[in-house]
């Protein structure tokens, strides 16, 4: 059943999937990562896979989403019934699920963040101070968890209204507050002590530090920050218009959540080298550097919570759209679902991301695969899951969905014609199923063909 609900606006739609995409993959995840694999190297990395591999997989997503009108596992069930590829929705669904079971963790946390900074517990602490108390913060159980599951059901309260009425109205005030502080915090950045060294190791590229996992985290995250390979954005743009120009929109929001990582690593790596905390310190990079940072300037107490409050809306933009498709796979075309399938499924999640959440405390010594159960949740979903859905969604465009199929679907509402099309076809053909082919092999046969590359 096709479905009944439309973003208002061209604008409405690129918001909606702006907040999906532009959400903690760039301001929480991107920064981190880079820390983690290197810096420079991985940012080129991620540039190229975003341009060249993650844009072209968008539209490839835009087009079957819109062309089928349809949620994620009826759009495979529609374009090749009775066939196995409902298995691809069907991935992207369980992939959503599990994104957001640790995802939602982060958000409690900038919800614990956002709580303190408002109430003036984030200042007169040195660095070790606010590594110290942010590992306590997220040590206790009831807070950790408390804080996961009022997320959760502030996601649950707007994505119950639908579409137009919740994630759309929320992203139009979102998005533009989310761009704002984050040029006026890296403004700031670049003005002290450590912004050259921090600037250095963001994009100057060490071709030493790149190994196979380096690759690896590069395209993950280049999926993760785009929201592609879990069929969120085949639901969203079955929401879109036939105005709509599919591929300007996405190169828009491929560019769009290129700027806001580099931004989100200007506001961090400079405070890093400035206060001597370590890039490779992991996920919680990030609410160790930034109150320290923000804390030596005037009026850093309003900046922190300007910071905190950003950060909030980001996690909750992106929870917005992976809540939504595993909503929209329940519902299968029946509004009426909505509300109901939107509180139990962020039940479902809670349960399922407690272990994530007890991850840095009374669970931080449970190790599965050498991992705790957030960091396994997180490289499955992000650095297996994605890339295979990906593989997926490309192989089922080029040999289920007729090439004139594509054309049309591609060029309606666009100003890109027969050129555009081919050489986005040619690419989704030649570049994109290799390219992640060979990380698949990279990953689960140690062969890393990227890497002689660089050598």
């Amino acid at each position: 059943m096709a479905t009944s609900q439309q973003w208002s606006s061209k604008l409405g739609f690129l918001y909606a999937t702006a907040g999906s995409a532009i959400g903690l993959g760039a301001i929480w995840k991107f920064p981190y990562i880079a820390g983690t694999s290197g810096g420079g190297a991985f940012f080129v990395l991620f540039l190229g896979f975003t341009l060249l591999i993650g844009v072209p997989l968008l539209i490839g997503e835009y087009v079957l989403g819109r062309h089928s009108g349809r949620d994620a596992i009826s759009t495979y069930n529609m374009l090749a019934p009775r066939s196995v590829w409902s298995v691809t929705g069907w991935l992207g669904v369980v992939t959503c699920f599990l994104i957001l079971s640790f995802y939602s963790v982060v958000g409690g946390w900038s919800l614990i963040y956002l709580g303190s900074s408002l109430f003036g517990q984030l200042g007169g602490l040195d660095v070790d101070g606010y590594q110290a108390k942010f590992t306590g913060l997220i040590a206790n159980p009831y807070l950790a968890v408390g804080a996961q599951a009022l997320f959760l059901g502030l996601t649950a309260a707007v994505v119950q209204k639908g579409v137009q009425k919740g994630i759309e109205r929320a992203s139009k005030w979102m998005i533009p507050a989310l761009f704002v502080l984050l040029v006026l915090l890296s403004i700031y950045s670049l003005t002290l002590d450590g912004a050259k060294e921090g600037l250095a190791f963001l994009f100057k590229p060490n071709w030493e530090s790149l190994s196979s996992e380096v690759v690896l985290f590069a395209l993950g995250q280049s999926f993760f920050a785009l929201s592609i390979g879990v069929s969120v954005m085949v639901t969203f743009s079955s929401y879109a218009s036939k105005k709509q120009d599919l591929p300007v929109s996405a190169a828009t929001l491929g560019v769009m959540n290129i700027f806001v990582a580099m931004l989100a690593g200007i506001v961090i790596f400079p405070g890093v080298f400035t206060f001597g905390l370590e890039p490779s310190e992991g996920p919680t990079l990030i609410f160790a550097a930034v109150p320290a940072i923000f804390s030596q300037m005037p009026f850093g107490d309003i900046v922190v919570v300007l910071f905190f409050m950003l950060f909030f809306f980001a996690a909750l933009s992106t929870a917005f759209s992976l809540l939504e498709i595993v909503v929209a796979a329940f519902m299968r075309g029946d509004g009426g679902k909505r509300a109901k399938g939107s509180w139990l499924i962020a039940l479902f999640v809670l349960l399922m991301g407690i272990p994530s959440a007890l991850s840095f405390g009374v669970m931080g010594d449970v190790h599965l695969f050498g991992m705790p159960f957030f960091d396994l949740v997180d490289f499955l979903a992000s650095n297996l899951l994605m890339p295979i859905g990906s593989l997926l969604i490309c192989i089922f465009l080029l040999v289920k969905v007729k090439r004139q199929t594509l054309a049309a679907e591609f060029q309606e509402g666009s100003a890109l014609g027969k050129k555009g099309f081919t050489l986005w076809y040619t690419i989704m053909t030649v570049i994109v199923p290799v390219a992640i082919a060979v990380v698949l092999i990279d990953q689960f046969f140690g062969f890393n063909l990227f890497a002689l590359l660089f050598s």
